[in-house]
């Protein structure tokens, strides 16, 4: 018992197009709990998606997923590819039609002749709906024990298609009895290695197991347990969580997918307080990630992006003998520029950064990755923290570690505050 994933578009191929098609449906599968060992991608070339289905059908796959290829031009061929593979004719569906015709008369337009080829599936097979576009899937048992599904390569349509008609189908069919149910934890400040060698003993568990994933400073260790309930697996998940937390301490700082500054924003909300923003190598980026979070303009009043040192001094009220005599990567800077905007935008909290982003402006005294960070608390206290986050990093990356190692510091302060 297992799927397979087909992604047809020769846009796919050269790069054009990141396959994020793929990636949504193998998490779709595994939380089915539906094995999938193998994907493809394959251009727009018919000979080419049938050695695809071929070789799929040699490795006894009982459910082939296709996206792409569904659209009303000349190399839109999924549809008809497969049909002709099973040798079955194309039927033109009028529910389909009328469909088509329907929607483009709702946006005030006239259905192109070319559009029609959408309206035609291989005899026998079902309709898979499209509710928000005009290439509508399919649903077909063309074998025994074989389930194809089609989908348009447009991710929005695609993931509406697959909630709302092709689960419901396949829970209707047997599949995902059991699920596979997840819980991750994110951890900041501390290394993969590091975490894994305070808690070895997990990642022998069976049920649950334990996974840790890293990428750009933030560690995961993902939960997993394949259960036929979501009860059953709170049971077992929620025991590991603890015991991981218990040893993680202050490291973990939120699941699933909660960020730092999610939870930053959580926990200004609970204490009725507000943050301000000064920064300088990051330019505007720890701004923009505050204001990601829903509802942040409850807790975050603005921020300034001092780049130039007389906006510093202007702006911020940084001491223009101590720009001179310890530059403006330093951490007197930094204490000055959080406790500035504290003071002008008169909040609880006040964040800064100031550092050499690179690619060049690096001394030996201070090289390119070398960060300050300014915290101003509302009891009047200021204090810095000194990041060195490595010349190997490129310029986007060391930003985006500041802006986390920022709030991270926060984070930390509030839940003692």
């Amino acid at each position: 018992m297992s799927a397979e994933i087909i992604c047809v578009g020769t846009e796919l191929l050269l790069g054009d197009i990141l396959n994020r098609n793929a990636q949504f449906l193998a998490q779709e599968l595994a939380q089915l709990g539906i094995p999938h060992y193998y994907q493809t991608v394959v251009g727009d070339n018919v000979e080419r998606l049938k050695q695809a289905i071929a070789a799929a059908l040699d490795r006894k796959t009982e459910i082939i997923l296709f996206t792409g290829g569904l659209g009303p031009t000349p190399d839109d061929l999924t549809g008809e590819t497969i049909a002709s593979f099973f040798q079955t004719p194309l039927v033109e569906r009028p529910e389909v039609l009328a469909d088509i015709e329907a929607k483009y008369a709702q946006r005030g337009r006239t259905m192109n002749p070319s559009n029609r080829k959408q309206a035609l599936s291989p005899e026998g097979a079902m309709i898979l709906p499209n509710p928000s576009g005009t290439a509508p899937g399919i649903i077909w048992h063309p074998r025994p024990n074989l389930t194809l599904m089609t989908f348009p390569g447009v991710p929005s349509e695609m993931h509406r298609m697959w909630k709302e008609t092709a689960v419901p189908y396949l829970k209707q069919q047997g599949w995902g009895e059991t699920m596979i149910y997840s819980r991750t934890l994110k951890f900041w400040g501390i290394g993969e290695s590091a975490l894994v060698e305070k808690i070895p003993q997990v990642f022998d568990y069976k049920n649950p197991t334990v996974a840790p994933y890293a990428g750009k400073g933030l560690v995961k260790l993902r939960i997993s347990t394949r259960v036929s309930s979501e009860t059953e697996a709170q049971a077992l998940i929620n025991p590991v969580e603890d015991h991981i937390r218990a040893i993680a301490g202050e490291y973990c700082f939120g699941v699933d997918d909660q960020t730092l500054a999610d939870v930053v924003g959580k926990l200004l909300l609970e204490g009725g307080q507000t943050l301000a923003v000064a920064e300088s190598c990051t330019g505007g980026g720890l701004g923009a990630a505050i204001t990601s979070v829903p509802g942040s303009s409850a807790y975050f009043r603005g921020g300034v992006i001092a780049y130039e040192n007389q906006v510093k001094v202007s702006l911020l009220g940084v001491n223009p003998e101590d720009l001179e005599a310890y530059g403006a990567v330093s951490d007197r800077v930094a204490e000055q520029m959080a406790k500035g905007i504290q003071q002008q935008l008169n909040t609880d909290w006040a964040l800064s950064i100031t550092g050499i982003a690179g690619p060049g402006g690096g001394t030996e005294e201070k090289p390119v990755g070398l960060v300050y960070i300014g915290l101003a608390s509302p009891n009047g206290e200021v204090k810095s923290y000194r990041q060195q986050l490595g010349s190997i990093l490129d310029r986007s990356t060391l930003r985006d570690f500041s802006q986390s190692w920022a709030l991270d510091h926060l984070r930390k302060h509030l839940h003692k505050a």
